[in-house]
């Protein structure tokens, strides 16, 4: 599925090109930017609160120079929540054009499963102040990507309960 959408972020808007699965050629590493990932533990999503706001979203960050998506998941993931991951599947990706800069820039988002090594101390960049497992029919009351959020939600609670019943988890 491709999903088209826009977003304003102080003054700019950016146009996003939303498309499930995996690139079908190999991702330029000089557009590869960021992932987040839709976490499970014990069937509960695991969201991390940014900041004085709490802007609530997947754990996720920026993809270093030299990593994949894949890796990045699982480093923002432990940095982030503490929690390993125990399976991971790439749900989709998005290009979003950053017209400052005439250049496109793409995210990756992941489904994961995962465990906590133990208890949360801090996130390495101070960012994460709280971690909350919650009901993920509860997600919109915490996370607002509008029309991909609900895609992807809608896509990671599928590949979970796939997993469930082919008890891969």
């Amino acid at each position: 599925m491709e999903i088209k959408s826009q977003f304003d972020h102080k003054g700019k808007t950016y146009k996003i090109t939303y498309i499930d699965g995996i690139p079908k050629i190999e991702t330029d590493p000089s557009i590869l930017d960021g992932v987040h990932s839709y976490c499970f533990y014990n069937n509960k999503l695991v969201i991390v609160g940014h900041g004085k706001d709490n802007n609530w979203t997947p754990p996720g960050g920026a993809i270093e120079k030299g990593e994949t998506y894949e890796e990045a998941s699982i480093r923002e993931i432990k940095e982030e929540s503490n929690m390993k991951v125990l399976h991971q599947e790439c749900i989709g990706y998005q290009d979003v054009e950053i017209p400052e800069e005439n250049r496109t820039i793409r995210q990756f988002r992941m489904f994961c499963i995962v465990e906590p090594y133990g208890d949360f101390e801090s996130d390495p960049d101070g960012d994460i102040l709280e971690i909350k497992l919650i009901d993920p029919k509860d997600y919109k009351k915490y996370i607002k990507w509008a029309e991909i959020g609900d895609h992807l939600m809608k896509r990671a609670l599928e590949i979970q309960t796939f997993l469930q019943r082919s008890h891969l988890t």
